[in-house]
């Protein structure tokens, strides 16, 4: 077998990534049928959301040892049982009608989830290197954003047609992936040196300040997608279907922004760092002061222009120091904590809220929070080594 990755492994491993977007994003349109159909469930209005997120805190908490488990055992076979997992956990709650057992089911697809999603980027950082990884870590994160557009409308179609539970059978499409896995992925070759002290040793110390960076660009991140249809209305009453198309041109900013991100040759880390939260600062800024729908609507794109080019500069900075005997780890400790900033967004949001007195007074705090962390950044690039290749 030609161990060597080309275009095809590339893909196959974008179209893994996009899974554990769909476990929400395809719910999305849903989400007031399951409420009505369950209404009668004492503290629905808690359950029926919760069904819907839990399996982003389980990536959260078990990306880490997923990634560990990996670096043990290999990653192709693993991958390819996650992904069948995925399909039929994620398909069961089509046919029940237990609430309790439709988020008993989702926290074991968000387990799935963790493995897949680990996987997906250890693998990409695996079989890549220098412009090529950055390039594919770029269209990972653009691709994701720009999936959840085409997923909501899915979502949508399936709920018309087959009610509330037709986005469930989205999850099939993990099967036919599976497969696809099995036929083009290869399993990585471990390094000569896997044995060392250093190549099995995860740099802590390298790596902790870029993941306190990535919980933050994870809040600030779903902070907007969560919030979106409340800062929507800080200007007036908005439909759903505007909130919606709002919603796309944000993603579509996300993927603009990872497309700059690999344009970007020769930048250091803190240099995209400062460029990322300048505009994600004054985005929120934007948000916060803006009299109309069209000035807020431009300043949310703007912000996510910025986490763009966050993302996937913290996600190509973390991957270039850690060893490839640790990258599983490594990257499950990035998506864990990234996944960790979005469970944690709507709490981190009301929290401020109820503290500060309205969303504009939240949206100015974080911005203050970006400008600060853009001023860091900034006195940090002189000399500093480049994360992206020439």
């Amino acid at each position: 077998m030609n161990n060597t990755a080309s275009t095809k492994h590339g893909f196959i491993l974008i179209l893994v990534a996009i899974m554990p977007a769909m476990a929400i994003i395809s719910l999305v349109p849903v989400l007031p049928l399951l409420m009505k159909e369950f209404g009668n469930v004492p503290g629905a209005e808690f359950l029926v959301p919760i069904a819907m997120t839990v399996p982003a805190l389980c990536v959260a908490l078990f990306s880490p040892l997923a990634g560990w488990i990996s670096d043990k055992s290999g990653r192709k076979s693993l991958l390819i049982g996650a992904l069948l997992i995925y399909a039929l956990v994620g398909f069961l709650p089509y046919f029940l009608t237990d609430l309790n057992q439709i988020i008993a089911s989702r926290v074991v697809l968000g387990i799935a989830e963790a493995i897949i999603m680990t996987l997906a980027t250890a693998l990409i950082g695996d079989y890549f290197q220098g412009k090529e990884r950055e390039k594919w870590v770029a269209i990972q994160v653009g691709s994701v954003s720009l999936s959840a557009i085409v997923l909501i409308g899915l979502g949508g179609i399936l709920g018309e047609v087959l009610g509330s539970r037709g986005p469930f059978v989205l999850y099939l499409i993990a099967i036919p992936i599976a497969i696809g896995c099995s036929i083009i992925l290869f399993e990585p070759v471990k390094d000569a040196n896997r044995l060392s002290a250093a190549a099995s040793k995860l740099p802590l110390r390298l790596i902790f300040p870029l993941l306190l960076v990535t919980l933050y660009v994870g809040l600030i991140f779903y902070i907007i997608i969560v919030k979106l249809g409340v800062i929507l209305g800080l200007t007036g009453s908005v439909s759903p279907g505007v909130i919606g198309g709002i919603g796309a041109a944000a993603n579509v900013g996300v993927a603009l922004g990872s497309l700059t991100f690999s344009k970007m040759k020769g930048a250091s880390g803190p240099k995209l760092i400062t460029i990322g939260l300048s505009l994600s600062a004054l985005g929120y800024i934007g948000a916060s002061l803006s009299p109309t729908l069209l000035l807020t609507s431009a300043s949310l794109v703007i912000a996510s222009f910025g986490a763009g080019m966050l993302l996937p500069t913290m996600l190509t900075w973390i991957m270039s120091v850690l060893p490839n005997n640790v990258r599983g780890r490594g990257t499950g400790l990035w998506t864990g904590v990234f996944f960790f900033g979005q469970f944690a967004a709507p709490i981190v949001a009301a929290a401020l809220q109820g503290a500060l007195g309205s969303l504009e007074a939240v949206l100015m705090l974080f911005a203050g929070l970006s400008i600060l962390g853009a001023i860091l950044g900034s006195t940090k690039i002189k000399g500093s080594k480049s994360i992206t290749t020439e």
